[in-house]
């Protein structure tokens, strides 16, 4: 198995926004065949180190993640946080 993890810091971090990422990501539930799972978290901490909203995804193996980063579902959402996010990380493994 393969776990994807995203972390992302918003631009602009407001309700409004939070929100719209956060329905953006929930999207993808269900709708890529090699997504196995998905959780959406935010942050309640707030402190300087912190990012906004964590992406957690599991897929079968590396061949279904990368269906998963091309896929016509996945790319609006790409947009949508690019245009939402400063930042983000990512950090893919097996497990």
């Amino acid at each position: 198995m393969i776990k994807h993890i995203v972390l992302f810091k918003l631009a602009e971090k407001n309700p409004e926004n939070i929100e719209k990422a956060v329905q953006s990501l929930k999207s993808l539930d269900g709708n890529i065949e090699t997504l196995k799972y998905l959780e959406v978290g935010t942050d309640y901490k707030g402190s300087d180190r912190s990012y906004d909203i964590a992406l957690t995804t599991h897929f079968e193996n590396k061949e279904g993640l990368e269906t998963y980063a091309t896929h016509k579902n996945h790319l609006p959402v790409v947009d949508t946080m690019r245009s939402l996010c400063q930042s983000s990380i990512v950090v893919d493994y097996e497990f």
